[in-house]
């Protein structure tokens, strides 16, 4: 049986960011969790063995609650508009000496197997972004133990992750870096702001909210917490931390590139990162076809990457990543807390 931390009495009401792709590691988690907060793991793009990988890792590390995030499913996007789009970008992939995928087939994220393993072997909080699990997956997770925890962009979101059993929300706000958690893929992200939107979410239930979204420094954190979070989670603001994933290329870009903006060019789905070449002119055209665009763009993004190149790297990052600090994660939690403290 799992133990269900409770949020509200963290030591350090700070969570990290699940972030996938690389930047959320064992290291970074438990780093977090040394400090006082709750550390995460992304199991988003990984395979379930992978992801089961990771879970060993963390707690060789920590004795303390973590938690693991889960992409749901999409239903499949329009594959007509995705052909299109790699038409769009063969121009591209030739001039880099790389191959789009022709074909592109159904992919849950090996969602099944991660219920399966997270279910034999429970861990303390399961998170969930772009949708839902079903109401008989929730309450799996209930019978074993599992705190679970429903990322919403909206008040509407909010309600229908009350409705599936959450236990607690994490309200993502648009200043966010990296993918807006909206349930479907082709919806709008909203654009009203964090401190707006808790209280707009806090009307429709009394579930504990997790701010996110934009929060750099002790006086945003702080602003977070009185608006009505019990916690706060923090991603761009660790992506430079010593445990951090991010790549070198990623690091410097978060320095030295002065604009955010959402984008679909990446992935198809809305998400914010640093404003490059890439997404300037291929944003626009990208359909609302996820995870379908992100194999279709994934060896454009992978050479971009060998090369270096952040004209044409995926660069996720939340509006106040100029804010972003180097050095041990533990330290950066500690430093954040105590200024948000005052």
């Amino acid at each position: 049986m799992a133990v269900r931390p409770a949020l509200e009495t963290l030591a350090v009401p700070v969570i990290a960011a699940p972030m996938a792709g690389g930047a959320s590691t064992p290291e970074l988690a438990a780093a977090v969790n040394r400090a006082g907060g709750l550390g995460f793991l992304a199991a988003g793009y990984r395979s379930a063995a992978a992801m089961v990988e990771q879970i060993a890792l963390l707690r060789k590390s920590t004795e303390r609650p973590y938690g693991v995030n889960l992409f749901v499913p999409a239903p499949p996007g329009d594959r007509e508009a995705v052909a299109a789009y790699r038409e769009r970008l063969r121009p591209e992939a030739e001039r880099w000496g790389v191959e789009l995928p022709a074909e592109i087939g159904p992919d849950r994220d090996d969602w099944d197997a991660k219920l399966a393993a997270l279910l034999a072997d429970p861990v303390p909080v399961v998170s969930y972004t772009f949708g839902l699990p079903t109401a008989e997956e929730a309450a799996a997770f209930r019978a074993a133990g599992t705190l679970q925890v429903g990322t919403v962009t909206t008040p509407e979101e909010a309600r229908a992750a009350e409705a599936a059993g959450m236990d607690a929300l994490c309200v993502q706000g648009p200043e966010a870096g990296g993918h807006r958690a909206t349930h479907r893929a082709a919806d709008l992200p909203g654009e009203l702001p964090l401190l707006r939107l808790l209280p707009a979410v806090r009307a429709v239930t009394a579930l504990p909210l997790i701010a996110a979204g934009g929060l750099g420094d002790g006086a945003a954190i702080a602003a977070a917490l009185r608006a009505g979070a019990v916690a706060v989670q923090l991603g761009t603001a660790l992506l430079r931390s010593d445990e951090s994933g991010a790549s070198a290329a990623h690091r410097a870009a978060l320095t030295e590139l002065p604009e955010t903006t959402v984008t679909r060019a990446f992935t198809g789905r809305p998400a914010r990162g640093l404003r490059n070449a890439f997404i300037d002119r291929h944003g626009p055209y990208a359909p609302p076809a996820y995870p379908e665009v992100h194999h279709l763009t994934a060896p454009l993004r992978a050479a971009a990457a060998r090369r270096g190149d952040t004209t044409a790297m995926h660069l996720w990052a939340g509006t106040a990543h100029h804010l972003a600090r180097s050095g041990p994660a533990e330290q950066i939690v500690a430093d954040l807390w105590s200024s948000a403290r005052g």
